[in-house]
Order: C-alpha cells, then sequence, then structure tokens
C-alpha cells in the first residue's frame, strides 16, 4: 500500500543522533512492510533525557497526532513501533524531571508565589525590554513558535478527561484561545501574524530545525501530559502556570516588541493575552483547579508536579536564552537568515 498523506505538514527534520535518525528513517518508510518487526530502540536511549537527540525524538513521536509532516503516512500515528519507542522516551524524560524538581512544593505554595514577580527581574521579557535588540526578539518568538503555532491544542486533549465544572471552566479558558468562535482571532494566527510582522516564517514547524532541546522540551511536556490520561492533573497545572503568570510578561514583550520597531500586529498577541490571562487566572485556579480537586481529592500532588514542571521547563529555556544573548551569541541552533520582510 502506498503512502497515506496526512496534508501539508512540515517537512521532516535532520536527525540529530542515532536516535533520531533511526526514528526519521523509520517514518519514511510504508508502516506495513516490516510491520512484524519490533519496537525501535537502540544504545542512544540511555543517553540524557536533555540531549537535542532525545527531546527531537520525542517530539517526532508527538508531532504524529498534530499535524505530522510531509510524506509520513498517518498510519504511523499509532504504530506499535513507535509507541514503544515513545514510551520509553517518556519514562526517561518523567525520571529526568522529578530529580531536577526533587521535592515538589505544595499546591498552594506554587500558585501564590506565580503572583509574586522576582524582584531581580529575571527572565527574557525583562530583557527584552531593557536591552534586547531586535535580532533576539525574532530569535524569541522562533523558539516559542513551536507551541505558539499550535497554542492551546495540547491543552484540548484534557477535556474528555475533566468533567463537570472543571471541564466547563477549562472550555471557558479554550473558547478563548481559540478566537472565541472567529478564526481571525485565534491566538496562534496572532502569533503567527506577529512573526511575519518581525519578517519571520509563519510556516507551521518552520523553526524546528533552529528550535534547541531546551525549546522542544517545553512543548513534549505538554504533550507528554496531554496525550496520557494519568497526567491529567499535571497537565492542568501546567497550563494554569501559564495562565496565571503571563499577563506582566505579556505586557513587557508587547512593549519590548513595540520599541523594537514592531508594527500593530507585532504587538496584538501580547497586548491579547494582557487582559484574556487575567481573566483566565481566575478561572484556572478557582473554576478549573478548585473544581477538580472538589470531584478528585487525589490529583493534588499531580496537579502540583505538573505546576513544577512547566516551571522548570520555562526556567531552563529562558537561562539557555538570555546565556546565549548576554554573550551575542545566537540562542538557537542556527542563527536566523535576514528578515522575509523589510
Amino acid at each position: 500500500m502506498g503512502v497515506t498523506a496526512t496534508g501539508p505538514g512540515p517537512r521532516l527534520p535532520p536527525p540529530r543522533g542515532p536516535l533520531t535518525g533511526d526514528l526519521i528513517a523509520l517514518l519514511t518508510t510504508d508502516p506495513d512492510a516490516d510491520a512484524g518487526a519490533g519496537e525501535v530502540a537502540g544504545p542512544a536511549l540511555a543517553a540524557s533525557a536533555w540531549s537535542e537527540d532525545h527531546q527531537l525524538a520525542l517530539y517526532l513521536c508527538y508531532e504524529l497526532h498534530y499535524r505530522s509532516f510531509a510524506g509520513v503516512d498517518a498510519r504511523w500515528e499509532w504504530e506499535p513501533r513507535v509507541l514503544g519507542l515513545r514510551a520509553q522516551l517518556e519514562r526517561s524524560f518523567l525520571a529526568a524531571l522529578r530529580a531536577e524538581i526533587g521535592a515538589v512544593p505544595p499546591l498552594e505554595d506554587q500558585l501564590r508565589d506565580l503572583l509574586i514577580e522576582p524582584p531581580d527581574g529575571a527572565g527574557p521579557s525583562h530583557f527584552l525590554l531593557r536591552r534586547g535588540e531586535r535580532w533576539q526578539a525574532r530569535e524569541y518568538l522562533a523558539l516559542r513558535s513551536l507551541y505558539h503555532l499550535k497554542e492551546a491544542d495540547p491543552q484540548s486533549w484534557v477535556v474528555p478527561r475533566l468533567h463537570g465544572a472543571a471541564q466547563a471552566a477549562l472550555m471557558a479558558v479554550q473558547f478563548d484561545e481559540y478566537g472565541a468562535g472567529r478564526a481571525e482571532r485565534t491566538h496562534s494566527r496572532l502569533f503567527a501574524e506577529m512573526m511575519a510582522d518581525l519578517g519571520l516564517d509563519r510556516g507551521y514547524g518552520h523553526y524546528l530545525d533552529h528550535a534547541p532541546a531546551p525549546a522542544l522540551a517545553v512543548v513534549n511536556l505538554m504533550s507528554l501530559f496531554a496525550l496520557h490520561r494519568v497526567h491529567r492533573g499535571a497537565l492542568v497545572g501546567q497550563f494554569a502556570g501559564v495562565e496565571i503568570s503571563s499577563s506582566p510578561g505579556s505586557a513587557r514583550l508587547a512593549a519590548a516588541l513595540e520599541r523594537l520597531g514592531a508594527g500593530p500586529a507585532g504587538t496584538r498577541f501580547y497586548l491579547e493575552h494582557v487582559e484574556a490571562d487575567a481573566v483566565h487566572e481566575q478561572l484556572m485556579r478557582h473554576g478549573v483547579i478548585d473544581a477538580l480537586l472538589a470531584d478528585e481529592p487525589d490529583l493534588r500532588d499531580d496537579i502540583a508536579f505538573g505546576l513544577a514542571a512547566g516551571t522548570l521547563l520555562d526556567n531552563r529555556l529562558a537561562h539557555h536564552a538570555l546565556t546565549h544573548w548576554k554573550q551575542g551569541r545566537s540562542a538557537l541552533l542556527a542563527p536566523l537568515g535576514a528578515p522575509a520582510t523589510a
């Protein structure tokens, strides 16, 4: 049987090691050609879960559930060999996360801390506002594009895994994320328009080749939690962390982009989040988390873990970007080309 096209997804990226080399080679074949073969595995599975090879392999497995890749047969999405590899990668990733987090802070403490702005003014939004250059702002958007061009899609997987008041409140948040029924207002489209305003390619997955492991890990965490019912509490925690804390940072990023010459389309995405996420903060804290714990109190520790894991990976990505920028170096695997527009 020939390849069953999955639609106009992005092209498969170059491999970053033996794991991704084997996986990419597999995904370009017919799933029926060697259907009796065992799981995909190799010595690289023993490598660090933070490595480029590991994070890209996990990202490729997950992306089969979204828009997939050009020329990849749609049947690979649920093929046992890919799922077997993914399960091994997930176990290693979760173990690395738990080891680095250590003792998970209580949920209430984490939620309280989200409302407190760091006194040292650290983070990419502070840096870009105070002294960032246009090339660094463009890199920041490229780094974040792997998620924001499918914004809210991972979190939608958890909707049927909730019920009652928690589900209804989450849907209120998602309704806004998807533009309140207006295609031109979906957050993914606003992000794409912002990219175009800064001379970036707005194509879905276009900057995958440029994205280092810390950027991939942020997106992989959402997909891992979202695709497993057992991690539904962790997904709620991760999402809550984003929605509760994003308004001040979004305001700084909008101001930074305006300072660096962005037009109205170049600031609209973040200005939208200043207002929307102020409302979403209350919906996530009380409408989703409180309601979910009223129904399933045993999920408290899972929610706390998801929140801590999301914070950890956001901080790792921020540290990666700021370390490179302060040294005058690109935070991407390969620097961006010249802007597509003036």
